[in-house]
C-alpha cells in the first residue's frame, strides 16, 4: 500500500525505463537487467572523467630501467590511473618512440621498450605533463 493511496496526492509508480504505470509496464527482466547496467556503466564513466586531473597538475617521474639480457626499459611513474587515461596516454606515446610498451594500472606505471627517456619527456612536456628525471 502506497503512503498516499486514495488522497490527491496519491502518485502511481512507473516504470523508469518506459515511463508506462509500473501495473502496464511490458519491460522485460532482460530488458530492464541491460539499462540498469548502461547506467552503472555511464555513472562509473562520468566519476572517472570527474577524478582526472589537468596534466599542468601532475608530475611525470622518467626512468630508465635494465632488464636481463642488457635490455633497457623507459618507465614513468606519478601519474596515477584514477586522474588519468592510461592506456591513452600509452598509444600516444608509443607512436612518438616508434616501439612497445605496457600499462600497469595497479601500480600506476607506464613501461615504454627502450631507451626513450629524451622522447618521452618531449612528448609529456608537449601534452602539459611537469617531468622529472
Amino acid at each position: 500500500m502506497r503512503l498516499f493511496a486514495g488522497t490527491p496526492f496519491d502518485i502511481p509508480p512507473k516504470c523508469d525505463d518506459c515511463g508506462q504505470l509500473e501495473s502496464e509496464c511490458t519491460c522485460t527482466p532482460a530488458e530492464k537487467a541491460a539499462r540498469e547496467a548502461r547506467r552503472q556503466e555511464e555513472a562509473a564513466r562520468e566519476a572517472r572523467e570527474a577524478a582526472r586531473l589537468p596534466a599542468e597538475q601532475q608530475t611525470a617521474v622518467i626512468r630508465i630501467e635494465k632488464r636481463k639480457g642488457g635490455r633497457k626499459a623507459t618507465v614513468i611513474t606519478g601519474l596515477t590511473d584514477v586522474a588519468n587515461d592510461l592506456p591513452a596516454l600509452l598509444k600516444r606515446l608509443q607512436a612518438d618512440c616508434g616501439s612497445g610498451g605496457t600499462v600497469k594500472p595497479k601500480e600506476d606505471l607506464l613501461e615504454i621498450q627502450g631507451d626513450h627517456a629524451a622522447r618521452v619527456r618531449q612528448t609529456l612536456t608537449s601534452i602539459g605533463y611537469r617531468v622529472k628525471g
